[in-house]
């Protein structure tokens, strides 16, 4: 009888570290119920063989978890599932005008730098037309004590008087344009792309290197075709969730 054999893991087609591609396989067994919450995972030697890396590397990946609260390791006994990840952590971000004016009460907003009359260059720019100078506000977003977005905002400077600064420390940055006075936007633009976690971000969401974020672009044009603002957002991966309203 022919005993069928685990297939090994092929880490190799990734720049990602080896150890941080596994703390999110691992942290998406633990997700799914695969590994349950106060069970037992199975050993580092175990995982080294299913996965065809170093013990080592599982170590490196498990210190990830242990880190994240989500296991917790006894000598002599094995590593045990305490929780899911960032079970209260999750931010919906929707993909329809409405939805993404929706207000998150328990988030918070840090401003980092504010900086008045920024010429904006970007390499590629295809919705409206730029205005001269932008308002560059440079904003963190906090929920529970844990930071999940960081954000380059560029707001048309001449709309400066229109916008409170109570508004910049509490709203986002499509509501920051949504609710000025007299202001008609006409088009909206939003993309998402995904990639990793530089020094700067990763020190800056408080993540590790490499691991995954979403990078999104959002530009709001005014009736007369400027785009009015220009919204960078990264979010970390593990916490982000995009809703896509389907026909």
């Amino acid at each position: 009888m022919n005993v069928p054999q685990k297939k090994v893991v092929d880490f190799s087609r990734s720049a990602i570290s080896r150890y941080i591609q596994l703390a999110t396989l691992f942290r998406r067994r633990i997700e799914s119920g695969q590994w349950p919450i106060d069970g037992q995972i199975p050993t580092v030697d175990e995982l080294a063989a299913e996965c065809g890396v170093a013990r080592a590397t599982i170590r490196q990946a498990l210190d990830i978890l242990e880190h994240e609260k989500l296991i917790e390791r006894f000598r002599a006994k094995g590593t045990f599932v305490r929780r899911r990840p960032q079970e209260e952590l999750w931010c919906a971000v929707a993909t329809d005008w409405s939805g993404l004016l929706r207000p998150s009460h328990s988030a918070k907003i840090e401003i980092l730098s504010d900086h008045p009359n920024v010429v904006y260059e970007p390499a590629d720019h295809r919705t409206g037309e730029l205005a001269p100078a932008y308002r560059h506000l440079h904003r963190r977003h906090w929920r529970h004590d844990a930071a999940f977005l960081l954000t380059n905002v560029y707001i048309d400077e001449r709309l400066r008087d229109r916008i409170t600064q109570q508004d910049i420390e509490t709203k986002t940055a499509l509501r920051l344009i949504n609710d000025v006075p007299g202001l008609e936007i006409t088009e909206a633009q939003q993309t998402l792309t995904i990639g990793t976690a530089d020094m700067d971000i990763a020190e800056s969401l408080s993540m590790p290197l490499n691991a995954p974020v979403a990078f999104v672009h959002r530009c709001a044009v005014d009736s007369d075709g400027i785009a009015v603002l220009i919204a960078e957002g990264i979010y970390r991966g593990d916490v982000v969730r995009f809703d896509i309203k389907l026909r």
